[in-house]
């Protein structure tokens, strides 16, 4: 495998925790490479979350099966985000969630041991550590008020301007079942939209 740089990451932990260069590099250095195929799976249903992953390149979703057997997406992650089931990870309990690559993915990854080692040697880790699970917990916590209190046709915008990736690679399919709605709603609304 090609060489990645670790620019990106470094970039993104600079974004949450201010430090020199020198010291996210030190921060990133038990990160990996790792190369995701399209469709293959990240992390599946009755699986202990061992990885927690930063994406390069590419697009992934978390997906539930509902009651009914169909198929639902959670959420979706692309560039400079990490796809992990957090609850599983920490709390290492077996996953409720599918977690697999729309695309082709590159990501960095750090396994869960690394983590909890980094988190005792480097109080800098720590602090990045604490304040990116609040970042992911304000992006769930967005969520679910947003499936409460906003229309179809509002969650659509939001994620036309939060994430054009996902409309570019995602199926249909999929984003319907993201927003909520049936795929004949979806289609709707994107020819409403459209027309705007």
């Amino acid at each position: 495998m090609a060489q990645m740089n670790k620019d990106s990451l470094i970039q993104f932990v600079q974004h949450v925790l201010p430090m020199s260069g020198g010291k996210a590099e030190q921060l990133v250095e038990k990160f990996e490479p790792r190369k995701i195929g399209r469709n293959e799976y990240l992390l599946k249903e009755g699986v202990v979350c061992n990885e927690s992953h930063f994406i390069v390149e590419g697009l992934m979703r978390s997906f539930i099966y509902d009651l009914e057997g169909r198929d639902v997406t959670t959420a979706f992650y692309s560039r400079a985000m990490f796809p992990s089931d957090l609850l599983s990870f920490f709390k290492r309990v077996p996953s409720k969630e599918y977690i697999q690559a729309i695309t082709d993915c590159e990501t960095w990854y750090i396994s869960y041991k690394d983590m909890q080692a980094s988190f005792h040697e480097m109080p800098e880790f720590r602090e990045f550590g604490r304040l990116n699970i609040i970042n992911q917990y304000g992006i769930l916590k967005q969520r679910m008020l947003s499936m409460l209190q906003e229309t179809a046709e509002q969650r659509y915008s939001a994620l036309i301007d939060s994430n054009q990736e996902v409309l570019q690679n995602a199926p249909l399919k999929h984003i319907a079942s993201y927003l909520g709605i049936t795929d004949t709603s979806l289609s709707r609304i994107r020819k409403d939209f459209i027309k705007k």
